[in-house]
C-alpha cells in the first residue's frame, strides 16, 4: 500500500502562486491515479485535479475552476505529484489533500480514491 504526504500550503496573497507536493512511499506512484481534492470550511469535498498512471499514459484532468491556472505533474524520480498553483484567488482557500489509487473509471469522484494523504492548508488572503 502507498502512503502519501502533502507539503507546501501555506498563505499566500491574491495573484500568487504556490507549488503543492504529494510525496509517495511503499510503493512506485508512477503505477498510480493521483488527484488532487480540496475542502473549503463548511463545504464538500471537491475535484481538483488528476493525473493518470504511466499504463494512461499519464493523462490529465482539471476542474473547471482551476483550468488555466493549476497545473499537475509527476516527478518520476522522486515519486511525487506537484500541484502548480498559480493565479491564485481567495476562493482557492481550502485544505487540499491528495489522492491515490489504481484501477479507477472516473478521475473526479473521490470514492473512487482509495489512500489519501492528511491533507496541506492553502490560505489565499491579502
Amino acid at each position: 500500500q502507498v502512503q502519501l504526504v502533502e507539503s507546501g500550503g501555506g498563505l499566500v496573497q491574491p495573484g500568487g502562486s504556490l507549488r503543492l507536493s504529494c510525496a509517495a512511499s511503499g510503493r512506485a506512484l508512477i503505477t498510480y491515479a493521483v488527484a488532487w481534492f480540496r475542502q473549503a470550511p463548511g463545504k464538500e469535498r471537491e475535484f481538483v485535479a488528476a493525473i493518470t498512471s504511466s499504463r494512461g499514459e499519464g493523462n490529465t484532468q482539471y476542474a473547471d475552476s482551476v483550468m488555466g491556472r493549476f497545473t499537475i505533474s509527476r516527478d518520476i524520480t522522486k515519486n511525487r505529484v506537484s500541484l502548480q498553483m498559480n493565479s491564485l484567488k481567495p476562493e482557492d482557500t481550502a485544505v487540499y489533500y491528495c489522492a491515490a489509487s489504481q484501477g479507477l473509471r472516473n478521475y473526479r469522484i473521490g470514492s473512487e480514491y482509495n489512500t489519501w494523504g492528511r491533507g496541506t492548508q492553502v490560505t489565499v488572503s491579502s
